[in-house]
């Protein structure tokens, strides 16, 4: 088995909160990752956990005899996604208006067996 992706697009949580997460993950077994992520209070934690079962399934289903305790997680990184639909404004003084930033992520976990 060489690699399984699984991609998160269009998520709506600023990059430099879901890298924090990630960046605790990184090079772990997916089942100490998972057990970590369950207790991590971050508002990432859920979507990433999420994301990892995905590509667990991902590696299953392109592999049936793939080792499930030899998987880990080679790389993961948040991207910052276009987010110009999401355009809040807040009032400002004589009648202007700014607008408000909402951080929008593409996340991406790859996991791969480990060889022993």
């Amino acid at each position: 088995m060489a690699e399984a992706t699984a991609k998160l697009k269009y998520t709506r949580i600023a990059p430099r909160k879901a890298r924090v997460i990630l960046n605790m993950v990184r090079g772990q077994y997916v089942a100490e990752a998972l057990d970590q992520l369950r207790f991590t209070r971050k508002s990432a934690a859920p979507k990433i956990s999420k994301l990892i079962e995905s590509a667990i399934s991902n590696a299953q289903q392109a592999d049936e005899t793939v080792d499930l305790d030899k998987l880990y997680i080679k790389t993961a990184f948040a991207d910052k996604a276009p987010d110009h639909h999401m355009v809040r404004w807040r009032p400002r003084a004589q009648g202007r208006a700014t607008p408000i930033q909402k951080g929008m992520s593409h996340i991406t976990i790859v996991i791969a067996e480990r060889e022993a």
